[in-house]
């Protein structure tokens, strides 16, 4: 017979196990993708269609918004590596944070003139998504190390969860059209999903926490490190522009706002599909190789993507899948290199990823302020008949600058030292 007390113990042997909650992590990575695909997609289109909201206004406050970020993620790494012995309770606090400004930006109308509604309910959303993305992700270098070297299968089923949110909150709002309140009910939904993900991952935020944090200073005169910091720059920028172009260039540059869901669906499903392969070509030929490789992949992609027009939507479809594939890599090797080298120089890792989450989301801004002003500048009216100029101005930002930007970061990628090449196979 079985004693009574064999059941607590393998219990207590599952949460001490560095290799369980893998999947909790993937969920929580789940819930957090979902809010910030409307932070990069649905928002700015939302009040742009149904609150008369400009391209310049948004534009303006987007990059406003980001400025905030340049002070505001050092400083709440800097929250979390000190509060870090009561995370379970900081991160109940930002994720309520986070749910109740998703109900104010989707569910709320605007008590506000509609950009400074968009603005203060964005400011909260961005704040609660940033301070649970650094304490989840050092938390993340925490199990990693654990387990033995395990940064690249920890992204893979971290990144694998966060994609497969994206396709869900990408979906959802097609899904739910029908209802006449897509968003409304999609936050309402993200509120449940939060409370939920949060309420699993509790033993992940008491079973272990991170080594006390070594400092912003630690990390900026480690010369790997700050040279991963230009690279994760450069590369995420690209993402940048086509996430903020993507709706724009599908419905009016391909005149197709009907495959515009299905389009994004099948981007993040690609990505999700192929993140864990990438993990395994890092584990067999290294991490720095395989990412490059998928850079060359997204540059012939996007070199295609500047031949499009009008109907050409089978080949876009095409370039989804491919370059899906190739942001997979981006999402799950890049922060994995740079986790590892988190572990060597700076163990408690918060004020590494907020500087990793600053540098990542500044793209944002960029985009923001630098694009639509130039669409606005060349005619752009989205939805609107336009010419041939504003067209081919919106071609170029959209897959013409992305080959620059994306040439850039494998370049300095493939310069990088050696103290950042992932050569050998870990788990």
């Amino acid at each position: 017979m079985q004693e009574p007390g064999n059941s607590l113990r393998r219990k207590r042997r599952s949460v001490a196990d560095p290799a369980t909650g893998l999947a909790r992590h993937a969920g929580f990575a789940a819930v957090l993708a979902a809010a910030g695909l409307p932070i990069y997609i649905h928002a700015p289109k939302f009040y742009v269609d149904s609150h008369g909201v400009t391209l310049a206004q948004l534009s303006v406050a987007l990059f406003l918004l980001r400025l905030v970020d340049v002070v505001q993620d050092p400083l709440l790494g800097r929250l979390s590596a000190v509060t870090r012995r009561r995370r379970a309770a900081m991160c109940w606090g930002a994720g309520a944070l986070m749910a109740v400004s998703m109900v104010g930006l989707f569910a709320v109308p605007p008590p506000l003139p509609p950009v400074w509604w968009f603005a203060l309910t964005l400011a909260g959303l961005f704040s609660g998504f940033s301070f649970l993305t650094i304490c989840f992700y050092a938390q993340g270098v925490a199990k990693a190390t654990a387990m033995g070297d395990g940064h690249v299968r920890l992204a893979a089923w971290r990144e694998t969860g966060a994609l497969s949110g994206v396709c869900l909150a990408a979906a959802l709002p097609a899904i739910l059209a029908g209802t006449g309140a897509p968003f409304a009910l999609y936050a309402g939904l993200f509120v449940l999903g939060t409370g939920a993900a949060l309420w699993a991952m509790g033993p992940e935020w008491t079973a272990r926490g991170e080594a006390p944090a070594g400092g912003l200073r630690e990390v900026l005169s480690d010369g790997p490190a700050r040279r991963l910091l230009l690279v994760a720059l450069a590369n995420a920028t690209p993402v940048a522009v086509t996430s903020t172009l993507f709706l724009f260039f599908v419905e009016d540059r391909l005149e197709a706002p009907s495959a515009a869901g299905p389009l994004l669906l099948l981007f993040f499903l690609s990505a999700a599909a192929a993140a864990p392969l990438w993990g395994r070509a890092a584990r067999r030929w290294g991490a720095r190789r395989a990412l490059m490789a998928a850079m060359v992949l997204a540059i012939a992609v996007f070199a295609w993507a500047l031949t499009l027009g009008a109907g050409d939507v089978a080949a876009f479809a095409a370039i989804c899948v491919a370059s899906g594939a190739a942001v997979g890599a981006d999402l799950t090797l890049l922060p994995a290199i740079f986790a590892r080298r988190l572990e060597a120089i700076s163990p408690g890792a918060a004020d590494g990823f907020g500087l990793w989450s600053f540098v990542n989301k500044a793209t944002l801004a960029v985009a923001a302020i630098a694009l639509f002003p130039v669409l606005d500048a060349a005619g752009f009216v989205p939805g609107a008949a336009n010419g041939a100029g504003a067209l081919d101005t919106l071609t170029l930002l959209y897959a013409g600058l992305p080959l620059g930007l994306k040439a850039l970061a494998l370049a300095l990628l493939a310069t990088a030292g050696r103290e950042i090449d992932e050569e050998r196979a870990y788990a």
